[in-house]
């Protein structure tokens, strides 16, 4: 797997196909405990002052360039980036990989009852030949009781699901996969967040040229302000002045 590191984090560098080949190897491979994470400007940020949510996305076995703004630090310290590599686009490729080679069974953690149902009655029309082995919506807290961790696990392992998608928002999934992988028996599980509502049909995605254009942020900041300016106004500004850091020191040297 080709990656590129940009500020300490080994981000995969070979587009959505390839990340979906390499994930798709660990599927088919059946060895439990390997993850995916997405990285973007605010997580990267966020993971400065958070040392858990660090080490689950260095940790993870396949970090994605999510986010216009890890393009934008890859030109700006020269590196080669190939593509943006959005956790929805990266997901639709694993179903239909799932639906032409004859079916996997995905289990979704996170979310609400109503997402869970509308993602998996889409999920059935759109790939039939994908098996939901099961669903949960845990506790809305930031964290859980062993108890809880060990149901969730449990839940999960019995299902037989060879796929765990968690959609529990940044960084609370990407910790909880680091701090559980060792317990959980599908072969691969990717932490996705908010594609759960987008393929629920429960929130909306930017129009495709909006996301060409590196804005698909704007509009979710228009419609949601109280909860996305912090990630906008401020986690933005820093990722860029950490680049342009990185960029002087690596020119000094």
């Amino acid at each position: 797997m080709e990656t590129i590191n940009i500020l300490g984090y080994n981000i995969s560098n070979g587009g959505l196909l390839a990340d979906a080949d390499t994930a798709w190897r660990m599927i088919l491979s059946g060895v439990p405990g390997r993850y995916m994470a997405c990285a973007n400007p605010h997580s990267i940020v966020t993971a400065r002052v958070d040392p858990d949510f660090r080490l689950a996305l260095k940790s993870a076995d396949l970090l994605l360039p999510d986010g216009s703004g890890i393009l934008v630090a890859a030109r700006g310290l020269g590196l080669p980036m190939q593509e943006r590599v959005a956790g929805f686009e990266f997901f639709g490729e694993i179903a239909r990989r799932a639906q032409a080679q004859g079916g996997q069974s995905f289990f979704f953690l996170g979310s609400t009852p109503l997402v869970l149902e509308r993602l998996t009655a889409r999920l059935a029309r759109d790939f039939p030949a994908i098996r939901v082995a099961g669903s949960c919506s845990p506790p809305f807290r930031d964290s859980f009781t062993e108890a809880e961790n060990a149901e969730m696990c449990r839940q999960i392992n019995e299902s037989g699901a060879s796929v765990l998608w968690v959609g529990m928002t940044a960084p609370k999934q990407e910790k909880w996969l680091r701090a559980n992988c060792h317990r959980l028996q599908p072969a691969f599980s990717g932490a996705i967040g908010a594609v759960f509502d987008f393929y629920a049909g429960t929130s909306k995605r930017a129009p495709q040229w909006v996301r060409n254009l590196g804005l698909e942020w704007l509009p979710r900041l228009l419609r949601n302000p109280r909860r996305l300016w912090q990630r906008n106004f401020v986690s933005s500004p820093l990722f860029l002045s950490m680049v342009m850091r990185e960029r002087l020191r690596l020119r000094a040297n």
